[in-house]
């Protein structure tokens, strides 16, 4: 839908997101990583003046296939895509394909999109800084321990540092995306039980 301006707006609210999403994921840890990506592309838009409902619903909504594709990488995103076809804005619909481009053939031209991979990386990988603290709380951890745990090889190695790195294709340093996304974090910890 759009609005008087022409934007392109979610025809879901967060409650129906919600519903949607614990409709075809049952898995609580995967709700929770698409609640952290929703926070960091909510704190993203916030921070490079787009539109926070749509960015935070793309985040939230990216992964809905993860139960159908059951691992196929090369069905993942065109499956979430064709679940939130008149649900999400064409533009939401892109960025949820282009977040898996190595598989879909999706190219991550929009600044959605390229947000919504960095945002889907550096999730992960703060949620593995977290898990190490030692009260496992994201209170506990701050930028400077993410940037080294970034840096180190060893640590969270299924965390593709390349993907995180998308952060300055939107402009942004990697500190301050670090900053952005852990603060994001942080603002919901509870919801994420960290």
């Amino acid at each position: 839908m759009e609005d008087t301006c022409g934007v392109s707006k979610p025809i879901i609210s967060r409650g129906e997101a919600i519903s949607l999403l614990r409709r075809y994921v049952s898995d609580e840890r995967y709700i929770k990583h698409m609640i952290a990506v929703e926070a960091v592309m909510r704190g993203l838009a916030s921070r490079l003046g787009e539109d926070e409902d749509l960015w935070g619903l793309t985040g939230l909504l990216h992964d809905i296939d993860y139960t159908i594709v059951r691992g196929d990488l090369d069905r993942h995103g065109l499956e979430s895509s064709r679940i939130l076809e008149g649900i999400l804005p064409q533009e939401a619909l892109e960025a949820i394909k282009a977040h898996n481009y190595e598989h879909t053939g999706v190219n991550p031209d929009s600044r959605l999109s390229k947000a919504l991979i960095a945002a889907d990386a550096i999730s992960g990988l703060i949620v593995a800084v977290a898990l190490v603290m030692p009260h496992k709380k994201l209170e506990e951890v701050k930028v400077n321990s993410v940037m080294s745990k970034f840096k180190s090889k060893d640590f969270a190695r299924g965390v593709d540092r390349s993907r995180i790195l998308f952060c300055e294709k939107l402009g942004l340093k990697l500190e301050e995306f670090i900053d952005i996304s852990l603060q994001s974090m942080k603002n919901i910890a509870g919801e994420l039980g960290l």
